[in-house]
């Protein structure tokens, strides 16, 4: 079958998840400055992402439908980026979520003949957690390429008290979201298939 969109992403955890749909697709990641411009909202920041990564896709592959999307973790209004392997970098972010509620913000977009986007907010709540939990965790490396030093479909579940919100969303994209935004560009779900 005939791939009826590009995933403009590398995340396997975004595959994962739109393949889990029956969704058939074609990868091909959107290569950005990903900074956040001076005085950016995390709302605007993750929007602005998303739409460029589509649109960097279709001017690629004109005529395709492009499905792209950011995911920032924010706490205090602040954005927390990856923090790689510098494990003091993982421990600080661990530091900063325990025991508090987060949010974190993902944008996707859809571009076709058109771009649209939306922002998914869920609210996040870490139970307070030790020493001895941060580092073992940072030490498994599990969160070092992930917003926020941390994964929710990994290890990092047992330091999560509650979601309000898109749980997929939270992991990298908004099922819901992205597959109405598909719809409207004209792509067939699995479930529409004759």
């Amino acid at each position: 079958m005939a791939a009826s969109f590009l995933l403009a992403s590398g995340s396997p955890r975004r595959r994962e998840l739109l393949g889990q749909l029956g969704l058939t697709f074609d990868v091909q990641a959107a290569e950005l400055d990903e900074a956040v411009q001076p005085g950016e909202a995390p709302r605007r920041y993750v929007e602005r992402l998303a739409r460029e990564k589509a649109a960097a896709v279709r001017q690629r592959r004109p005529g395709a439908v492009v499905l792209a999307a950011d995911t920032s973790v924010v706490v205090d209004d602040v954005i927390l980026g990856k923090p790689g392997s510098e494990a003091t970098a993982g421990a600080a972010m661990l530091r900063a979520l325990s025991g508090r509620t987060h949010q974190v913000m993902t944008g996707v977009a859809v571009a076709g003949e058109a771009v649209e986007a939306v922002v998914v907010t869920s609210d996040v709540v870490f139970r307070p957690l030790t020493d001895a939990e941060i580092a073992w965790y940072v030490a498994t490396g599990e969160g070092a390429d992930k917003a926020g030093g941390y994964a929710l479909q990994g290890r990092a579940a047992a330091f999560i008290s509650a979601i309000v919100g898109s749980s997929t969303s939270v992991i990298g994209l908004p099922l819901a979201e992205s597959v109405e935004l598909l719809r409207r560009a004209g792509v067939r779900l699995p479930w529409e298939q004759a």
